[in-house]
């Protein structure tokens, strides 16, 4: 059977926007040195990049289950899942969000899916998981849920 597994690892452009890390430690540390300065922008970037995509968490959907960073749900109990556009991601994440989803969602990630939860002991309506191939993840996870 199939099987799907994606990195939620920042982006290009906030790579891009990190690099302002360079231009800060230069002048913080020019009055010591230039190449003390670009040194420290250097490690301060890299740093800053290093800590996200650490902290990024995995998705995958495999015949044992689903699972999202730290948290894991059998098929068994996952009712259907669906794709949330960028469009909305935007409300899903904002008004029409339900306090009790569980959620692994990054912000320079657009697109996401949502996967309904039918477990009566879990109070956890929804998982909203960001995803930068969401119709790739819905289907593999289609082929592993079984109809109501």
């Amino acid at each position: 059977m199939d099987s799907y597994s994606e990195r939620l690892l920042p982006s290009w452009w906030l790579t891009l926007v990190l690099g302002l890390f360079l231009p800060a430690g230069f002048i913080i540390f020019l009055p010591l040195d230039p190449l003390v300065g670009l040194a420290a922008g250097a490690m301060m970037w890299a740093g800053a990049w290093g800590v996200l995509a650490i902290f990024s968490p995995t998705v995958s959907a495999t015949a044992e289950g689903f699972r999202a960073g730290i948290a894991r749900v059998e098929w068994r109990n996952v009712s259907h899942v669906e794709v949330v556009s960028k469009e909305e991601a935007r409300r899903a994440t904002g008004v029409d969000l339900d306090a009790r989803a569980w959620l692994v969602i990054r912000p320079w990630i657009k697109t996401a899916v949502r996967v309904h939860i039918r477990d009566d002991d879990d109070p956890t309506p929804y998982w909203l998981v960001s995803s930068a191939t969401p119709h790739r993840l819905a289907e593999v996870c289609r082929k592993y849920v079984e109809p109501v």
